[in-house]
Formats: structure tokens, C-alpha cells, sequence
């Protein structure tokens, strides 16, 4: 394919960007002190090095947020430029351009140290996701924060960045501001459209005398906030309108959604159940009355729909941010042909976000080099060839033939079943998840590329290892259903989730879900048997469904399943069924929680491992490695993470 569009230079007021690709604004968790750091510096090398055009820094705190953790970047401290620096140069050695992104939370306050923070915000209008009831700034509080823009910008500049991008978007303070149901003061920054407008607009003043002429500055700004009291496209279309008639607004960087509400902030992250290039469209109605250069993210992941959005004319640049965590080589790989190549991201959101969320370092569970550049860098190559066997073509097994052929070992896979992808291939067939299939087809072209031998519906047992003779073996066999521990009575019509996954066993009208590890597994079941009909039940034993996801794959599932009419019964430990009826004690107080009118139970109770052949060569001289589920069952992250480290090591 020819990208036309992709891959040729676009300028900003005076600045030249290489091409059309940019790595947008996300948290990676690797500053320190509130400072960027190596690591930082590092993580945005490879994506420069990969061939983006463009970085936009994670966001930079300011003043009027009170404390916030470490891991932030605090950009109202002299403290910050060296570490900004630092970015800047890694940027710049490849080409790429990066902007500096400074962004005040407002109502939306974390903490520090366990403590809640102070929010201060137009007005006391509290949030519906974090539940902090705001303090309204003072007038004077409010020119002191437009200085403090102006202050962090001019520490950006300092550093060397190219450009400055202010967050209007996800209900942050600059949106908070431009929004009727949240500014509601009567001084000069509220009261009308205009007022509401102003603080807009000094911000941008205020930023440019700062900086000076030359520099970029854009504004991020959500084109609907999805949200019942969030901005609505009207009201975003109409302060479009008024930064276009500030010409010190060079770029709009569009997305959608708010932070300022559960359901709305999964677009912050849009996981694989939203549909590709969703936002194109609202970025093209904000095309129509902003007359400079238009950006544009949201589940952009392949070279081939940027292209398309270039050239329909929806935007001028694609932040295609997640597609260069999973292979910073993306933008490289399409400009010289090499699609098949690219190792695509698959939206899962599992590694990236939500590594976020648990406070710990962005990598990414196809590509664990992501966001570990200088604890780990590339492979090693080996100091001596060996012969490797693996057992198992799941995604840790995949993952450590095609790292320990690329070290330059000879690799043979052996696969039982008659297909590469182990549990993948059950994951992909639930509702919304159709995509997480695309690891599969990602590994096998690692393997491919590395000259890994694979066998299919060859299980490896010690004949084969006599024969093969290898120096080290990898086991990835994975895992198999759990039998949980419940009497279940011979006239229960019972069924694992592996079954019906599989199409092997028939399901009744009315049917409870045991669900003992709150992931995909029960969830999706629950939605894939209620849309095809089916009562559905799905009892969980945590407190709430979808416990151990990541939270905008757990609340975009629990809507779709509220919209289906899913009953959840929560804190249910599964005790035994007969005939048609399920039994649980309430897992806080042990009270029995009984689900009559059944037809089908679908036990969801987790996994065992598959320890047969890890067994068997016990007391051998064998150089062994263990991988993923076999060790103990958890996910994909973990399966291939250890496979690459298993690589590493043989």
C-alpha cells in the first residue's frame, strides 16, 4: 500500500513535523520526584527512533492542584527542566518533534501520601467518578493559576521542547471552565458564553507572551464529552469557533469523553469494544469552523486507517499512540512496506492504562520492552547457539521461540491441538473481545521472522526429548479448567465456561454463572448467553462484576450487560447446586444466597495448571524454564513477559 498522506511533512506555524503520525499525551508512571527522568527519556526515544513525527508529552501538573504523587510531573518547579530536557534531546536525535502538555485537573483531585487533595474548581460542582466536592477559586485565584500556564510553558521552552498543548479535554480545568453545568460564577469568568470563554483565552495570552512568537501551542479538547452533565458537541463546536479567531492557537488535538464520569472516561482509553477511528468523525465537524491544523486519537492503530482519515480530509495529523506501545517501530515498518510486519495493538488496555491504574510503569503484553528501555534493551544476542525446545503455542510459548531464535538459538515450538494461541483463541469469541485474536496472528509473525519450527499436534513427552535432544526446554503448557471444590448433584445440568466457549455442550433458557475470578471469562459469557437469549445470572465472588479488569473494559461491559438485563449478585462464593437450583454464601457474611428456576450452570471457577510434563522430567539434568499458566494461571501479561525472559535467560 502507498500512503500518500502518511508519511508527508506537515507544519505548524513554522514548525516542520517529518510526517503525519504523533504519539499523544499518556501517563507513563516513570517520572520521579516530579520529574522526567532516563527511563522517561528512553520510552520516547524508541517511538522517535520508530519514526514518529511528533510526542506529546504526558500531562504536567501546575499550580492549584495542592499535592499530587511523584510520578507526576510537576511543571511549576525550575526542578522539572532538566528532566524535560532530557526527552526533548532523546526526541530530537531522531527527527521527531515533541510538545511539552500542561494540564490542571480541577475538580478531578487525587492526592498524595493516601490524603485527598483540595480541588479547586470554577465552582463547588462535584464529579461523579472520583467524588471530590470542589472548592470554587476566588477571582484572584484564577489569574494566579492563568500565570502559572504561563510559568510551566516558559519552563518547557527552557528545556527545548518544540511546542505547548493545554488540556481542554476529559473535563479538566479548561473544560471545566467553558461548561454551563460547571462554571456557574457571576465574576468576569462565568455568567455567559463569552465569560465562561475568558479563561481560554488568557490561558493563551498568558502562554504565548510567555513563550514568545515562534513556539506551537494547541489546545486538547474532548468534541463531546459523553457525559450528561459533560460539554456537549454544540457547546465544543461553538469555543471551536472562538480559539479559531485566537491566532495563537496553532492546532486542536480532538478526542472525546471525561474523566469526570465512569462510563465517559473509558474513552480517555478506548478499549477494543469501540469501534476503530470512532473520533474521525468529530474531528472532521471541528475541521468545518477551526481553520488550522487538526489532530486527531482513538483506537487508531493501523497505518492503513490513518491514511484513510488523511485522506478524506477528517485531520491533518493521527495520534496513533497505543499502535507505537506495542511497536514503537510502527511508523518505520509502514513507510518502508512492511505491514505485515507491524505488531498491532489489540486494544486490551491491560498493560498501558492499566498499568496506570495500579500506579506501576507503562509497558505493554505483546512487547514487555515497552516502558523497560534501559532495564532490559534489546535482546542479547546468544554467545553460542542452542538447541531450544518449546512446549506449548500459547502466547508465553510463542513469545519465547520467537525471542530465543532471534538471540540466534535454534528453536522447535511444539503444539498439541491443531492451532497456535492457546486460550486466546477462546477469548477471541466472546462478545467485544475479536480482536484480542490478533496477538496470535502478531506471534506467529515474530516467530516466522525469527526461523522458529512449529509443530502442530505434537505434544512433547520424553520420547520426543530423547529424540530432539535439545539444550534447554521451555514449558508453557498453560492451564486447564479448575475443579472447584462445590457438590454439584448429578441431576444439575452443569457446564464449564471452556465448553460452551467452544460450542461442545448445549445451554437452557435460564442460566447462572459462578464466577470465581471476576475477568473476561464470566463477564463476556454473560453477554454472549444473553444475547443470544438466554436469563442470565452471573454470580461473582468479588464485589462487583469484572473485578480484575481494567476499568474501562470493566464499566463498558457492565453497561452493555445492565442493557441486556444481566442480573449481578455479588460477594457469591459458589457452595453447590441440585436440579435447578444454585447455592452460594454471601462472602462477607456467609448468608446463603439462592438462585432458583435454573437450567444451566456455567461454573467460571478459575484455573489449574498443567504440570504433567514439568512433572515427568523432575530429577532429569534437563535445563529447564517454566512459562505463564503452567507456573501458575494469570494472564497473557504474565505468560508472555515470562516468555521473554525465559529467552533471555537460555
Amino acid at each position: 500500500m502507498s500512503f500518500e498522506h502518511l508519511f508527508t511533512p506537515h507544519r505548524i506555524r513554522g514548525l516542520e513535523i517529518r510526517n503525519r503520525i504523533f504519539s499523544s499525551s499518556h501517563q507513563t508512571i516513570l517520572a520521579r520526584d516530579w520529574c522526567p527522568t532516563e527511563e522517561m527519556a528512553a520510552y520516547h526515544e524508541a517511538r522517535a527512533a520508530g519514526g514518529a513525527g511528533l510526542i506529546v508529552m504526558e500531562a504536567a501538573c501546575t499550580w492549584g492542584e495542592g499535592d499530587f504523587e511523584s510520578s507526576y510531573i510537576d511543571a511549576s518547579r525550575d526542578a522539572c527542566i532538566p528532566g524535560f530536557r532530557k526527552c526533548a534531546d532523546a526526541a530530537h536525535r531522531h527527527g521527531c518533534k515533541m510538545f511539552g502538555q500542561i494540564s490542571n485537573g480541577g475538580r478531578l483531585a487525587g492526592g498524595y501520601e493516601g490524603l485527598r487533595a483540595v480541588p479547586n474548581s470554577p465552582s463547588t460542582v462535584p464529579d461523579h467518578r472520583f467524588y471530590a466536592m470542589p472548592r470554587a477559586m476566588p477571582t484572584e485565584d484564577v489569574w494566579k493559576l492563568i500565570e502559572a500556564y504561563a510559568d510551566s510553558a516558559r519552563r518547557m521552552m527552557e528545556a527545548g521542547l518544540d511546542g505547548i498543548e493545554l488540556a481542554a479535554s476529559h473535563g479538566l480545568q479548561l473544560a471545566q471552565f467553558l461548561s454551563p453545568d460547571v462554571n456557574r460564577r457571576d465574576d468576569e469568568f462565568g455568567g455567559s458564553e463569552e465569560k465562561r470563554f475568558r479563561f481560554v483565552r488568557e490561558v493563551v495570552v498568558a502562554v504565548r507572551k510567555a513563550i514568545g512568537p515562534d513556539p506551537v501551542i494547541g489546545i486538547r479538547i474532548s468534541a463531546d464529552e459523553d457525559e450528561p452533565s459533560g460539554l456537549d458537541a454544540e457547546t465544543v463546536l461553538a469555543a471551536c469557533r472562538r480559539m479559531d479567531a485566537l491566532d495563537d492557537v496553532d492546532f486542536l488535538s480532538i478526542v472525546l469523553g471525561s474523566m469526570a464520569e465512569l462510563g465517559s472516561s473509558a474513552h480517555v482509553v478506548p478499549p477494543m469494544s469501540f469501534e476503530h477511528c470512532y473520533t474521525a468523525p468529530h474531528a472532521a465537524a471541528i475541521k468545518g469552523v477551526f481553520s488550522r491544523s487538526i489532530l486527531v486519537t482513538g483506537r487508531i492503530n493501523q497505518p492503513q486507517m490513518a491514511e484513510q482519515i488523511l485522506a478524506e480530509g477528517q485531520a491533518d495529523m493521527c495520534g496513533m499512540t497505543r499502535a507505537m506501545i506495542c511497536d514503537p517501530q510502527m511508523p518505520n515498518k509502514a513507510r518502508l512496506g512492511k505491514l505485515d510486519d507491524i505488531r498491532a495493538c489489540v486494544g486490551c488496555n491491560q498493560t498501558c492504562i492499566g498499568h496506570y491504574h495500579q500506579g506501576v510503569p507503562i509497558s505493554c503484553f505483546q512487547n514487555p520492552l515497552s516502558g523497560r528501555e534501559l532495564r532490559l534493551g534489546e535482546h542479547p544476542k546468544a554467545a553460542t547457539p542452542r538447541n531450544i525446545l518449546v512446549a506449548g503455542g500459547g502466547p508465553g510459548g510463542m513469545k519465547a521461540a520467537a525471542v530465543a531464535a532471534e538471540r540466534g538459538h535454534r528453536v522447535v515450538l511444539c503444539e498439541k491441538s491443531r492451532r497456535l494461541g492457546g486460550q486466546v483463541l477462546l477469548a477471541q469469541t466472546l462478545p467485544g473481545r475479536e480482536e484480542f485474536g490478533g496477538c496470535v496472528d502478531n506471534l506467529k509473525r515474530e516467530m516466522e521472522l525469527a526461523g522458529v519450527e512449529v509443530r502442530l499436534n505434537t505434544s512433547v513427552d520424553t520420547a520426543l526429548i530423547d529424540e530432539e535432544k535439545p539444550d534447554a526446554i521451555i514449558i508453557a503448557t498453560g492451564a486447564t479448567p479448575f475443579a472447584c471444590d462445590a457438590v454439584i448433584a448429578d441431576d444439575t445440568h452443569a457446564v464449564e465456561a471452556w465448553q460452551v466457549l467452544r460450542g461442545e455442550v448445549e445451554i437452557g433458557n435460564s442460566v447462572v454463572i459462578a464466577d470465581w475470578r471476576g475477568d473476561w471469562i464470566g463477564m463476556g459469557l454473560a453477554e454472549k448467553l444473553a444475547r443470544d437469549g438466554c436469563r442470565v445470572r452471573l454470580a461473582v465472588s468479588g464485589i462487583h462484576a469484572g473485578q480484575n479488569l481494567q476499568m474501562y473494559i470493566r464499566d463498558t461491559g457492565v453497561a452493555r450487560l445492565h442493557r441486556l438485563g444481566v442480573e449481578i449478585i455479588p460477594y457469591a462464593r459458589l457452595y453447590g447446586a441440585d436440579g435447578d437450583t444454585a447455592y452460594f454464601h454471601h462472602m462477607a457474611g456467609s448468608d446463603p444466597i439462592v438462585c432458583e428456576g435454573m437450567d444451566t450452570l456455567v461454573l467460571s471457577q478459575g484455573h489449574q495448571p498443567e504440570i504433567a510434563l514439568e512433572q515427568s522430567l523432575r530429577g532429569s539434568d534437563l535445563e529447564i524454564h517454566l512459562v505463564g499458566d503452567c507456573l501458575s494461571p494469570r494472564s497473557a501479561e504474565e505468560a508472555v513477559y515470562e516468555g521473554l525472559m525465559a529467552a533471555r535467560k537460555v
